[in-house]
């Protein structure tokens, strides 16, 4: 029997599922199993995988279109490991992830784990602002599995791994926004172990255009009032970031326009350090420059779904409504 199980849920991402594979081929330490669940895609990619027979003990199913978590479930079901391990379709996994992963799990066994994700050298200029806009301190406070955090780690489906017993116990994903979170909830509040093996990173492209990452952002701040929903003392003071960023930039912006231009002065600051920041991290300054805008992209859409979420569900009292949240799901 495999010690992993590698659960993908892929949608229409043939090109993305051919990288992946071919970076779980190149593993140092083979001892995993993959299997990917097509969920509903009109772009198959069952010769992808097929492909990689040889290379790597994979298994490929298809089914209808129900959602990333049910397809993650579905895999979970035929998984035949001890741990179960999530990546996205848009991954690409560095030769000695497993090696690294059972050397830290033989120093310090938990019941759930996560990592990193990080920019490849071969990234485009776009996704590498994304991924300094998703993980840096000055917009996320390091949430996502930085070496500085503003919150206790909790890890994400892109890069997250259990054991078969806390399925057994807890049981899968739901299907909801920020799922991962939830889990990674449930899996704290029944007593299991969780941590971040920092050297256990992947390399996740994310979004690869400016409107589907603000997009993506619009709807990780909406799920965060759901969690609040689900857990209320799940919200902190992390999270209200974005909206705070948002509706203090509107009254700098608002103040400069009726009263002062070095009203706007704060916000100038702010990125300006965001622009030191990526170039230090980058290295380049094309890429600083997108950078900035990314990165209020990504604290302008976070903040402007958290508000809007806030006020709706909260404020108005309408609560969630989980028939809208899968239907928006499927397919993304």
């Amino acid at each position: 029997m495999p010690y992993f199980s590698v659960i993908v849920p892929v949608y229409n991402r043939r090109s993305e599922v051919s990288d992946l594979m071919q970076s779980l081929a190149g593993q140092s330490d083979k001892d995993f199993e993959a299997i990917i669940v097509e969920d509903g895609s009109t772009e198959r990619c069952q010769d992808i995988v097929e492909k990689y027979t040889g290379a790597v003990d994979c298994r490929y199913y298809w089914k209808e279109n129900e959602g990333r978590s049910i397809a993650r479930n579905y895999g979970i079901e035929r998984a035949r490991g001890q741990y179960f391990i999530f990546f996205d379709s848009d991954c690409v996994i560095p030769a000695d992830y497993f090696k690294t992963l059972k050397h830290e799990l033989a120093q310090k066994p938990v019941d759930c784990f996560g990592g990193p994700d990080a920019a490849s050298n071969d990234f485009n200029d776009t996704q590498k602002a994304i991924s300094f806009s998703m993980t840096a301190f000055l917009t996320t406070g390091g949430i996502r599995g930085g070496k500085v955090h503003l919150e206790k780690f909790v890890p994400r489906s892109f890069n997250m791994g259990y054991s078969r017993k806390v399925w057994e116990t807890v049981g899968g994903f739901r299907e909801m926004f920020s799922e991962d979170i939830d889990m990674s909830t449930r899996i704290r509040k029944a007593g299991f172990s969780i941590t971040l093996f920092r050297d256990c990173y992947v390399y996740h492209k994310r979004r690869n255009t400016l409107r589907s990452f603000a997009r993506q952002t619009y709807v990780f701040g909406m799920s965060r009032i759901t969690l609040k929903l689900l857990y209320p003392d799940s919200l902190k003071l992390v999270h209200t970031l974005p909206a705070v960023f948002v509706a203090g930039s509107a009254l700098l912006i608002v103040l400069a326009i009726v009263w002062h231009w070095w009203c706007v002065l704060p916000l100038a600051l702010y990125i300006a350090m965001l622009w030191v920041s990526a170039a230090v991290s980058t290295r380049s300054l094309k890429i600083a420059c997108l950078a900035v805008v990314t990165s209020l992209i990504q604290l302008g859409s976070y903040g402007c779904g958290f508000i809007k979420a806030y006020v709706w569900k909260i404020m108005l009292r309408h609560g969630r409504n989980i028939d809208e949240e899968i239907a928006l799901r499927k397919g993304k």
